[in-house]
């Protein structure tokens, strides 16, 4: 039987580990960005307004104990010369309003991320987003009997001075739609998890509109060269123009606004906001206005036929001195908007945008240009770099990695090793040729829905590169491209940021459950220690894009499908004639992706099984009701992906009647998760579509944001009559709406054409099967059909009845229910929820 320690002994512990790692914290990268750092601490500002930020941070999240706490700053020398806080009882604790606890750190951050640190390990707090549960604070005693801290009190460090947070394109996967008050809740938690270089796009367009009016480039000519407000991201990359936009003239006024809000509130707490930088991407006009510039016209980024209305745009040479012009001119613009500026700017010019020579001198020459730019207009600049291109992208072999990286001045470029955690570019690239660098967790792609996560690596891999022979290591980063899933990873991260040494897991997750919910259950813990060692132990290597059949149906022909595993290329080589007669091989590479799993099915129904034993004592937490929701979907939807595979068994079979029970059988699923995702705020189509629409001026702007809203998530970019999107269901999402109305509707045309084709004895249409879904798709995206906002039903007794319905009693997924005949199509049986015998 596994022991737990009181919260109030275990800091004692965390404390000895980060005493005894203290020396040695920094690392050769740390001295590189020395001045940096100074410069930073210097334009801080001044330490009454990061108090009372900190304070603000206090009271939006237990505002109870406003007056249990007493914040100070102080000086890096009083930490040793790093960053830190401290915690120590105050002299007048014992009852009353009088403070208790006080916390001091060198910054309004640091200040809060003490208060999480003592929230979370001396009164078994809990902090999330309010998607995957919101807080956990019923564990912490009332004002006047806080638990006091060791005499001695207690001195945090960092390991690395920064704590980096978001990706480019979390822009628009996540924070498209979002207003201050949203704004203001997230930078709340950044603060808390201690984050202090947070990127900061918001309200770019403004700012370029302003610039390139500059350079005789009118707002008429910028029609199409910014994208809707869903695909701002890619828009700013160079990957697309004039998808889902025009922008209204209200939307860049509105978040101009919007991001002053944000950097002001960045700066009162001490953080250093990470601006954006010209990246050489043109509007077609200016070809026009500079016919001599070096211009070039990109290829095709996945638009269907290489369409110029969404493809192909422009980018200007960073040899040519327009270039510069241009670059400086966008940093001053920023500065003179915003006031001040963090001296860091995000740069990715070559972000799956291949350079059209190899040559290193010609890299380099690029890279130094870049950097010239941001110079120019800022003469402590920093270039920060996502390092994704190394990973995707061939193209950048040894030489030409070193000739990027060493074309800016030692300190004056820092990279991101985006994907660190899966992928470590650090190892491969000797420390990045000598370059500072930013340790990264990726974790998730597009904002999917899918329990996942390497926490073995998470634990692990910060402290052996800061540790390693040379380390260039100055942060860790949280990267992810779409956030609001699976907490109890980022949690782990965040916290790694303020670890000296490896953590153990084991130990971590035996106390995170009573975090979590608020309270000791054994079987969630045996749950959770489960799920350790199966969903959040993926060591394969794999992206997790999710490609399970319900959020990416398969676009083949049925007869293509295989259905024993085997090595990928010797799955072509023995489908090769088959495909060579019907489609083209590439199809079948790019319209069945295998969905991705890596552990063991029957030990994640065991830990739903346990879950629900648990339910009765631990129902009324909404974190437990997340996850309980959150593991009941990521069961079922396995479950799913075997179905699909007994149909097209069937199908090659070609036994009807098998087939056409286990179509239904599917849908009849599909409807009944929906059912499931309704019962919590954080499965819900309704809130994305909404939000969109309230920032909105007009009609026709809500018919835009609400296009844009539901395109992103489906078809994602362009598509013919009879050819879909190349990144269909890049976007998906398990939301309740978009799988009774979405989704399930989908399958439902898939099957009527697969039950056809062999009640005719014909081959699988295809052709009609596209023509069908592309038409749902494209109705479905200009549709103005209204989502519930609000959750609505039992998480417990829903998840009780799917379990009861479609897992007990079995140790795999090969369930086999007698065939009927009977097709209907969407619909379900929710019915069957209210029946007595479900309890």
């Amino acid at each position: 039987m596994a022991i737990s320690l009181p919260f109030s002994f275990i800091p004692l512990l965390l404390l000895l580990c980060n005493l005894f790692s203290i020396a040695g914290s920094s690392t050769l990268g740390v001295d590189q960005i020395s001045r940096i750092l100074q410069i930073h601490d210097r334009e801080r500002a001044p330490p009454s307004i990061q108090v009372a930020a900190a304070y603000g941070v206090l009271r939006r999240l237990i505002p109870s104990h406003s007056s249990s706490f007493r914040f100070e700053i102080v000086s890096k020398e009083e930490c040793g010369g790093e960053p830190c806080f401290m915690i120590s009882n105050h002299a007048s604790s014992g009852g009353g309003v009088a403070p208790e606890i006080q916390v001091a750190g060198v910054s309004g951050v640091e200040i809060s991320a003490g208060l999480h640190w003592y929230l979370k390990h001396w009164c078994g707090a809990h902090i999330s987003w309010d998607k995957t549960g919101g807080i956990q604070l019923s564990s912490v005693p009332r004002p006047g009997f806080l638990p006091r801290v060791q005499a001695a009190g207690v001195l945090v460090r960092r390991p690395v001075p920064w704590n980096y947070y978001q990706n480019a394109v979390t822009s628009s996967y996540t924070f498209v739609w979002w207003d201050w008050n949203r704004w203001e809740k997230e930078i709340d938690w950044m603060a808390l998890q201690g984050v202090n270089l947070p990127l900061a796009f918001t309200g770019q367009e403004a700012i370029w509109k302003k610039v390139f009016q500059l350079f005789n480039i009118s707002s008429s000519d910028l029609t199409d060269f910014f994208g809707g407000p869903a695909f701002l991201a890619w828009s700013r990359m160079g990957n697309l123009h004039g998808w889902g936009g025009p922008l209204p003239d209200s939307w860049f006024d509105q978040q101009l606004i919007l991001q002053k809000k944000i950097l002001n509130r960045m700066y009162e707490l001490g953080m250093t906001p990470v601006l954006p930088a010209f990246s050489g991407n043109i509007p077609a006009a200016l070809k026009n206005r500079f016919p001599s510039a070096k211009i070039t016209r990109l290829g095709n980024w996945f638009t269907v036929g290489s369409d110029p209305r969404w493809c192909c745009t422009y980018l200007l040479d960073a040899t040519d001195p327009l270039f510069v012009e241009i670059g400086k001119t966008f940093i001053r613009q920023q500065i003179k908007e915003y006031g001040r500026s963090g001296h860091i700017y995000n740069c990715d010019t070559f972000d799956e945008n291949t350079p059209p020579l190899d040559d290193p001198q010609y890299i380099s020459s690029l890279g130094a240009a870049v950097y010239k730019a941001m110079k120019s207009g800022d003469d402590e600049a920093v270039w920060l770099m996502q390092g994704w291109l190394f990973s995707y992208d061939p193209f950048w072999r040894p030489p030409q990695m070193k000739a990027l990286l060493h074309s800016v001045p030692i300190g004056k470029l820092v990279v991101l090793d985006l994907f660190a955690e899966v992928k470590p570019i650090w190892i491969t690239s000797e420390q990045f040729y000598g370059v500072p660098y930013i340790w990264c967790m990726l974790h998730n792609f597009a904002g999917n829905i899918e329990m996942y996560g390497v926490l073995d690596a998470i634990a692990s891999g910060p402290v052996e590169a800061r540790k390693s022979e040379n380390s260039t290591m100055v942060g860790l980063g949280m990267s992810m491209e779409g956030i609001e899933q699976n907490p109890m990873v980022y949690d782990l991260m965040a916290e790694m940021a303020f670890q000296h040494k490896k953590l153990d897991v084991k130990m971590w997750i035996g106390l995170y459950p009573k975090r979590r919910y608020g309270k000791v259950h054994p079987l969630i813990q045996e749950s959770w220690n489960i799920l350790y060692h199966t969903i959040y132990n993926c060591t394969d290597g794999a992206y997790d894009k999710n490609r399970d059949v319900i959020v990416a149906f398969p676009d083949i022909d049925p007869s293509l499908i295989p259905l024993v595993e085997m090595p990928s290329s010797e799955k072509l080589r023995l489908l090769k004639d088959k495909v060579s007669r019907i489609t083209p091989l590439k199809d079948l590479r790019d319209s069945y992706q295998k969905p991705h799993i890596w552990y063991s099915t029957a030990d994640v129904i065991r830990a739903l099984e346990l879950f629900l034993a648990s339910g009765d004592e631990l129902s009324a937490s909404s974190t437990y009701r997340y996850d309980l929701v959150d593991l009941t979907r990521q069961a079922l939807a396995k479950y799913a992906n075997q179905v699909f595979l007994k149909i097209i068994e069937a199908y090659q079979l070609k036994n009807v009647l098998e087939v056409t029970f286990y179509c239904q059988h599917f849908l009849n699923l599909v409807t009944d998760m929906d059912t499931l995702l309704a019962c919590h705020d954080g499965f819900l189509l309704g809130p994305w579509l909404e939000s969109s629409k309230l920032l909105a001026r007009n009609l026709e702007q809500e018919k835009q944001y609400e296009w844009n809203a539901r395109t992103q998530i489906t078809m994602w970019f362009d598509n013919t009559e009879e050819e879909a999107s190349l990144l269909r269901d890049y976007g998906n999402k398990y939301w309740s709406g978009l799988l009774s109305d979405y989704y399930c509707p989908r399958a439902a045309i898939y099957f009527k054409y697969l039950i056809e084709s062999l009640e005719k004895g014909h081959r699988f249409p295809l052709k009609n099967w596209r023509r069908d879904w592309i038409k749902l798709t494209n109705d479905w995206q200009k549709s103005r059909s209204i989502f519930t906002s609000s959750s609505e039903g039992d998480a417990l007794k829903t998840s009780r009845w799917l379990y009861a319905k479609y897992l007990q009693n079995r140790s795999s997924y090969d369930h086999v229910i007698k065939p009927s005949k009977q097709f209907i199509g969407c619909g379900g049986s929710r019915d069957d929820l209210n029946k007595d015998s479900v309890r």
